[in-house]
Formats: structure tokens, sequence, C-alpha cells
């Protein structure tokens, strides 16, 4: 297990994305996760990567999400090499999960998020990595 990304939730994924760059980041990839009615920008650093996340429309989770919390971290995401079995002992140790199977993420890849009220407060990701376009 290793981290994958650092999901931001923001407002104007333009206006995020012209502040990060100012960091010396790159956008690598953008698109939009209809399922999750948001788009996204990934900006690799040393070791990770950044998810900025704008929503797309009121129902977003996202979108919720910063309507009652604002702008900010919305999640750490781990990569797993099988989410199936990660999230099977996870389940098995008693960890609350959001989702109870793997579905479609970003990029080609499979995701699972574990609900805040196992992990200390932080919404965790699971992701099988699909081909990361750009990198």
């Amino acid at each position: 297990m290793k981290l994958d990304h650092l999901g931001v939730a923001v407002r104007s994924l333009d206006e995020a994305i012209g502040a990060y760059q100012a960091l010396g980041l790159a956008v690598v990839h953008r698109e939009v996760v209809e399922s999750d009615g948001v788009e996204i920008a990934f900006l690799p650093f040393d070791g990770g990567r950044f998810e900025l996340l704008e929503p797309t429309g009121e129902a977003s989770p996202v979108a919720r999400f910063i309507e009652r919390r604002g702008p900010g971290l919305h999640h750490v995401a781990v990569a797993v090499s099988d989410i199936r079995q990660s999230l099977g002992d996870l389940k098995a140790r008693g960890l609350r999960v959001i989702d109870n199977e793997p579905r479609p993420g970003a990029n080609g890849s499979m995701v699972a998020f574990v609900h805040p009220a196992s992990t200390g407060g932080v919404l965790l990701e699971l992701v099988q990595p699909g081909e990361h376009v750009g990198e």
C-alpha cells in the first residue's frame, strides 16, 4: 500500500489549477467522472499526486462537502494491488465501508471508499490503478 493521491475539493478547477501551477506542478490528466459528479485534474508531486475535484452539479457528494465544510482536503487515497482483496480484508476486520464493491474511478482505475468513522475522521479511498495517462 502506498499513497496514490490527496483529493482536494475546490469550487473552481481552473482557479485551483492556477494556484498549484504556481507551486511548479503541472496537470497530467483531466476528466469528468460522471458517476461521481466531478471534474478532476491530477497534478503529480514527488511521492504522489493531488487530485483536484470540482463538483459538476449540486447533487455531487463533493458539492455537499464544500457546502458543509468549504473547500479543502476531501480524501486520502492509497494504491492497492488487489482492491477486492483489500476491501474484503477491511470489512472482515470490522471497518465500515461506503462501497461494498469496487467501482470505476478516474483514469481507468477501480475505487472503493472507507467511511471516516472507521479511520479517525479521514475519508479513505482504495485505488487499484489503471492506466495513468501522461504519467
